[in-house]
């Protein structure tokens, strides 16, 4: 640091230090600025960088660093008031309000002081003529923090009823508090009634509404609106995350993960701020952390992952049955320091009541994955014989009763007769069973082995062949045989399922079978061939026009057209033979599927469905109303598509595996967001990522889900939950899994969320390693609008260097592409970006917005509508050319006859943008009148008021009520008409007409 530093330099410095981040290295340079002001010999260069010490230790971890400043800046304040200027004066009352709720989290300082204390501030603030409002907040506090109810609800009164003045908090941080006190009362409603006005970011400061945020999370699960407090939690973290001071709605946010279901996600939370366990600054923000740190560790140890190791203090690994002993013991240490200072038992009992909350609801997804800590798995207890109804009486139900449950779900086609006949095979250990019972069991579990069941599956039908039922036994044969297709082995599964076939045919001539069995065998036959449809229509480009397809296709058709003979006459008198001519229609709506014929595939696969959930076996229906989903969206039935993707999820409903629910819900997002449903869209992809998760299919399925949801928040401009969601998205989005087309949208989205919440560079980093990507592209319009967004956000970000490069690098490009609009656009954007730079700026800067010109002028238009943005084109740049001269004057130039040529120069380029606007009738009506009141205004300067009064009455002309009656619907429209009108009435002022002489 120069010795030689001056108060502005100081300033300089100081100004710098505040935009760092919060925390003990900005706090150090603080100190250092104080020692740099000391040496000044200038009074109120010590009082500035004392206020900028007080400042940073406040909104820290070093809360507590706060007095001794305070204490030397009002000795300095009694001693010699006259050194401290207009606004130190006002600093200086301004943080007694933080000394007293400093004090307050401190409990090594008296009761007795603090209300001493209050008695200081309200005898400064009266005899400084401010309004007790401030002091009546501050008394409000002590008494809400001692239990003192009665007290604080006389002092919240007071607050309220006081007028307020310079001195009273800010709009967002009374809201706040308010709304904190109503929450504590019980009135949840209320609190976020009184909330509201921060939440939609009407009052805001530099802690809300990341506090508000935080506050509103147990609120609004207490009254269910689940929605809205995801939305606060990934909106408000995001704001809390980077500040180091807030510690407490930090915790905030860490309890609601903990009753929420979201547990690894608050580990995560955890691991993120590891000085948090330990910083000592502010004893009140670490009660309400390590509170919902042992809540939190408590709802890990109670789902079964006690000796998981988790995030802890520096210095030794931690299980979570392990920091959870040891913050509540810090949490209860510390409460009862404060119920010491206070004289009460009120603050260790609100501790207790925090860390003993139960969840408030079972699983709130939100959209975001937790990687880096191991998922608490919630133990399902395993099906037993008394989760069956037929045993639900019976503490111990016995094998027949299970054997009866098992052949009534059998009977059903229930999708629980697996584990139906698992539970008897469970209770019946080594007991010899009946051949029959011996071989549903055996069937069963072939069933629930998939491709691996083969060889239990000829078990199974040597069983059915001992109990005296071939024909059930050919059926068994026909399932192992359609399961050897599913492994890809469809030529052994045709040949297998012939002599079963063959067979079962004759016993059914023979009447020494069923209609039932029977039809067993003709489906397992039916979907061997289909399945070598499938095959022969994967195999390339030859398709279905080979020899091979065309036979597999003919062969396949008459197999299910030979089911369907059998099984359609008795559909009312069996449950299975009815399941079996449902099914054949559904096959055969794949075939026209396959054949190409779309609208005859949705209506059989539409009967097939009708037929399922009429025979009461709705969870059939879900693979086909998916697949009718996709046929729908295919022919542009929207309606359609949404009906039957909701059919397949309420069909589906507990039967689903978690991968089925993850499919359906992100179909259904897909056929909502293509109707611009996005909302509706969000929650179904919200849901997909959730259950993608549970499946284990994270990285895959549930990456694209996310990446999915957040475009739909993007959509709704919900800028900081899609940004929250499409960063968790990020990493596991690969382009081998998900294409390199997902990771360029993935990070243009975050581009634009990252720009509406301010953060230029960040934007501008994303989207420069799209344009990357996209650079390989064939295509390249792309890669250049990506570089041109990047080129906005460095810009924006005060990186102009970066930005003149990419604008370059986007100007190249859309040269290339033949696009003259990103061309010139990039050519004035590198305008105004020469024209800030000192020597040589001004004059680069006329040179490209010359370029621009001509680049307009010489585009050659391919019809009217090009002709006409051309035309647009021409005008706005013609209009910039004109405000960049006009700004090129200094603000302390003298030479009138410069100045006069400089606004004369302008005048004409805006002139012409004026012409060029008019001759786009109504569609340019709003630049043009903006052109004209800008001309109006250079017309003033130059001295002719005629003139500038003409112009003004050309614009107020435009938008009388007669003519300008149609956009009266439009509020965008209604506002830009209301401004240009006011701005024409001032110019006529200053010129000295009156509006009446319109």
């Amino acid at each position: 640091m120069s010795a030689t530093m001056d108060f502005e330099a100081l300033r300089r410095a100081m100004a710098e230090n505040y935009e760092q981040p919060e925390g003990p290295a900005r706090n150090a340079r603080a100190e250092q600025l104080l020692s740099q002001a000391e040496k000044l010999n200038i009074p109120l260069a010590v009082i500035e960088a004392l206020g900028h010490q007080l400042k940073v230790y406040n909104y820290s971890s070093e809360k507590d660093k706060m007095f001794v400043p305070f204490a030397r800046l009002l000795r300095m304040w009694d001693e010699r008031p006259e050194d401290f200027d207009e606004y130190e004066v006002h600093s200086l009352h301004w943080v007694f309000k933080w000394m007293s709720a400093g004090m307050l989290s401190q409990p090594h300082v008296p009761l007795a002081s603090i209300e001493k204390w209050l008695g200081e501030m309200e005898h400064r603030y009266r005899l400084a003529g401010h309004s007790e409002r401030a002091v009546r907040s501050a008394e409000f506090s002590v008494a809400a923090h001692v239990g003192d109810m009665a007290r604080a609800e006389r002092a919240y009164a007071a607050w309220l009823a006081a007028d307020r003045d310079t001195m009273a908090d800010c709009h967002a941080c009374e809201l706040h508090g308010q709304g904190w006190w109503q929450a504590r009362r019980g009135e949840d409603a209320r609190a976020l009634e009184l909330w509201q006005p921060v939440l939609e970011g009407e009052y805001t400061c530099a802690h809300e509404p990341h506090t508000a945020l935080a506050s509103s999370l147990l609120p609004l699960l207490r009254l269910g609106r689940l929605d809205e407090a995801r939305a606060h939690h990934l909106r408000g973290f995001r704001l809390v995350r980077p500040m180091e001071s807030m510690r407490g709605a930090y915790a905030d946010h860490v309890e609601f993960c903990a009753l929420t279901g979201n547990e690894a996600r608050g580990l995560e939370l955890l691991a993120e701020r590891p000085a948090y366990f330990t910083d000592s600054g502010e004893p009140r923000s670490k009660l309400d952390f390590m509170s919902v740190v042992a809540l939190l560790m408590d709802r890990v140890t109670e789902l079964g992952r006690g000796d998981q190791p988790v995030p802890g203090p520096a210095g030794r690994t931690w299980t979570a049955r392990e920091l959870a002993a040891h913050a509540r013991g810090e949490a209860l240490s510390l409460a009862a320091r404060f119920d010491e200072r206070n004289g009460t038992a009120y603050v260790s009992a609100l501790a207790r009541e925090r860390m003993s909350r139960q969840p408030l609801v079972d699983r709130l997804p939100l959209g975001v994955r937790a990687r880096t800590m191991t998922v608490p798995v919630r133990p399902a207890p395993a099906r037993t014989a008394a989760d069956t109804p037929a045993a639900a009486a019976s503490a111990e139900p016995d094998l027949s009763s299970l054997l009866a449950e098992a052949r009534r779900l059998s009977a059903a086609l229930h999708p629980e007769s697996v584990a139906a006949w698992a539970a008897v095979a469970e209770a019946a250990g080594d007991e010899e069973l009946a051949p029959r019972d011996r071989a549903e069991m055996t069937d069963h579990r072939a069933m629930g082995l998939g491709p691996e069941g083969v060889e239990l599956f000829a078990r199974a039908a040597e069983l059915y062949t001992e109990a005296g039922d071939p024909g059930e036994a050919m059926a068994a044969r026909a399932r192992g045989a359609y399961v050897l297709a599913l492994s890809g082995r469809t030529d052994k599964a045709l040949a297998a399922v012939s002599e079963p076939y063959e067979r079962v045919l004759a016993l059914l001539a023979d009447g020494g079978t069923g209609v039932q069995q029977t039809a067993s065998v003709l489906v397992g036959r039916a979907r061997i061939l289909l399945q070598r449809v499938q095959e022969a229509a994967e195999e390339g480009e030859r398709g279905l026009s080979g020899d091979e397809g065309a036979e597999a296709f003919a062969a396949a058709e008459s197999a299910v057209r030979e089911l369907l003979a059998l099984a359609e006459p008795h559909t009312g008198d069996d449950l299975l033979v009815a399941s079996r001519a449902a099914e054949a229609h559904a096959m055969l709506g794949e075939l026209a599927a396959h054949a190409g014929d779309v609208e005859r595939a949705t209506e059989l696969l539409t009967q097939a469905s009708e037929a399922f959930v009429a025979a009461g076996l709705p969870w059939f229906a879900v693979e086909h109303e998916a697949r009718l989903t996709g046929m729908a969206r295919h022919l542009g039935d929207a309606e359609a598509a949404e009906r039957a993707a909701r059919a397949a999820l309420e069909h589906g409903g507990p039967y689903l595996e978690a991968m089925g629910h993850a499919q359906l819900h992100l179909q259904l997002a897909e056929v909502l967001s293509a109707t611009g449903r996005f909302g509706p869209a969000a929650e179904h992809a919200l849901e997909a990522a959730y259950w993608a998760d549970e499946d284990g299919e994270g990285a895959t399925l549930g990456a694209w889900a996310r990446h999915q949801l957040g475009g739909f928040l993007v959509g709704q401009g919900r800028w900081a939950e899609g940004a929250e969601v499409l960063e968790s998205a990020l990493p596991e989005l690969a382009a081998e899994t998900h294409g390199d087309g997902a990771l360029v949208q993935t990070r243009w989205w975050l581009g634009d969320c990252l720009t509406e919440l301010g953060e230029h560079r960040e934007a501008a980093e994303h989207w420069l390693q799209a344009a990357e990507i996209a650079r390989h592209w064939p295509e390249q319009r792309d890669h250049a609008m990506l570089a041109h967004l990047a080129a906005e956000a460095l810009g924006n970000a005060g990186l102009p260097d970066q930005a003149e490069r990419a604008y370059e690098r986007a100007g190249d490009l859309w040269r290339s592409l033949g696009n003259v609009h990103g061309l010139v656009r990039s050519l004035r954007a590198r305008a105004w970006l020469a024209a800030r730079e000192e020597g040589s700026g001004p004059d680069a800067a006329r040179e490209l917005m010359t370029a621009a010109v001509r680049e307009c002028e010489a585009a050659v238009p391919e019809d009217d509508d090009a002709r006409d943005r051309l035309v647009a084109e021409l005008a706005d740049t013609h209009r910039q050319f004109g405000d960049l001269i006009a700004r090129s004057v200094a603000g302390d130039a003298d030479d009138d006859e410069s100045i006069n040529a400089v606004f004369e120069e302008s005048l004409a380029h805006i002139t012409r943008a004026v012409t060029g606007f008019a001759s786009l009738g109504e569609a340019g009506l709003h630049s043009r009148t903006g052109a004209e009141l800008a001309a109006g205004w250079l017309e003033a300067d130059l001295e002719r008021p005629e003139a500038a009064a003409a112009r003004a009455r050309v614009v107020l002309a435009a938008y009388t009520e007669a003519d300008y009656s149609e956009d009266a619907d439009d509020s965008d429209s209604d506002e830009t008409v209301a401004s240009r009108r006011a701005e024409a009435e001032r110019l006529l002022r200053v010129t000295g007409a009156e509006p009446q002489e319109l």
